[in-house]
């Protein structure tokens, strides 16, 4: 029992789906193709700041700051956005080490910049994992119409290697592009899609990972949307994956892929012990639990599909023991679908330093 305490405990505070804006519904706001289509044209503009305001209604002069890797206002982002490729903020592809063995005592800074990959290679990137195209076909496109030692062409064959769909699979797990436009709107998409040809991004590969940083726009597509980004075929795998069965989005942060999985027809319980805070929250009934403690009580999820979302599996910058959030749900878990979404990388936060899914074999 607690000691008495003169002071009465604090209340909680009332839930509301937009920190700056009460009255933001998403529900509302999934439906309203003008309201979105406005915030498309910001972007085009590179407009973040008012790409943003309209569509979470935020006030004309936002001062929230978003807390992630580091601290920034909107305002803060929108200026740094401007500068483009200044100092180098688009630098995101450097030359590798001329000696290889010296690959991994070089400061990444040191390394020169490799030119910017030209607007039509993100563009194709970006087209892999659209719902207008089959994604197998567009990953084909970039590798046949990349140029050999180019960026696009690394990157094609990055994918390439790390995309894998099992042969026993039935063919419904091809998903076919969107002909008539996707089952919902997935404005994280748009979002992205924009930051790629604004900040210059075509993809990951090895010259990529030679740069250990990111831009100031990803502690405010972390408070909008969560870690990672659904894709159409990524939200349909999963629906096909669970096949009528529930889904366990644990872990499930502000509710992102919650509320999109439900746009595709699927039953999600988002449950998540809400240490992180976001400025936007999707979902309105997230369970407030520990992920292995829920499990338990409902018969380790047999009936359900696990799905984690940039999962935590490393110690070190992700602290706690090494491997521990992943390894204690997967072993309260007592059903026979994991679906893992994460960075197909070695940095020890949602990848492990020694292994990627890709080489574990995994299918």
């Amino acid at each position: 029992m607690a000691p008495p305490s003169r002071t009465p405990a604090k209340a909680a505070p009332k839930f509301v789906h937009c920190v700056g804006n009460p009255a933001f519904n998403p529900e509302d706001y999934i439906q309203d193709a003008a309201r979105q289509q406005r915030a498309l044209d910001y972007l085009k503009k590179d407009d973040l700041y008012y790409a943003s305001l309209v569509t979470f209604g935020l006030p004309e002069r936002d001062t929230y700051t978003y807390h992630a890797m580091t601290a920034v206002k909107l305002g803060q982002v929108q200026h740094i956005i401007t500068l483009g490729g200044a100092n180098d903020l688009h630098a995101w592809y450097r030359a590798a080490p001329e000696d290889d063995s010296a690959s991994r005592s070089t400061p990444p800074g040191t390394l020169p910049p490799l030119p910017p990959p030209p607007p039509a290679d993100t563009d194709a990137y970006v087209a892999v994992f659209a719902p207008h195209t089959q994604t197998s076909s567009a990953l084909t496109s970039l590798v046949a119409n990349a140029k050999k030692t180019s960026l696009r062409a690394a990157v094609g064959a990055h994918l390439a290697a790390r995309r894998h769909i099992h042969a026993g699979l039935p063919t419904a797990f091809t998903v076919p592009r969107c002909r008539r436009g996707a089952p919902s709107a997935n404005p994280y998409f748009d979002f992205w899609a924009w930051s790629c040809r604004a900040l210059e991004w075509a993809g990951p590969c090895a010259a990529s990972a030679r740069r250990p940083a990111s831009h100031h726009v990803l502690p405010v597509f972390m408070h909008h949307f969560g870690c990672a980004v659904p894709s159409h075929e990524g939200l349909e795998l999963l629906r096909l994956a669970a096949a009528g069965r529930p889904v366990a989005d644990v872990g499930s942060g502000n509710g992102y892929w919650t509320f999109m999985l439900r746009r595709y027809g699927v039953t999600v319980h988002p449950v998540d012990n809400m240490q992180s805070e976001w400025r936007v929250n999707w979902v309105a009934d997230t369970e407030i639990a520990d992920g292995p403690a829920w499990l338990r009580r409902r018969n380790g999820g047999a009936d359900l599909v696990l799905l984690l979302v940039y999962p935590v599996v490393g110690g070190g910058v992700a602290g706690g023991v090494e491997g521990g959030f992943t390894r204690d749900l997967v072993a309260a878990y007592e059903g026979d679908t994991i679906a893992v979404v994460g960075t197909q990388n070695a940095n020890g936060y949602t990848g492990f330093r020694d292994m990627t899914m890709d080489q574990e074999g995994f299918s």
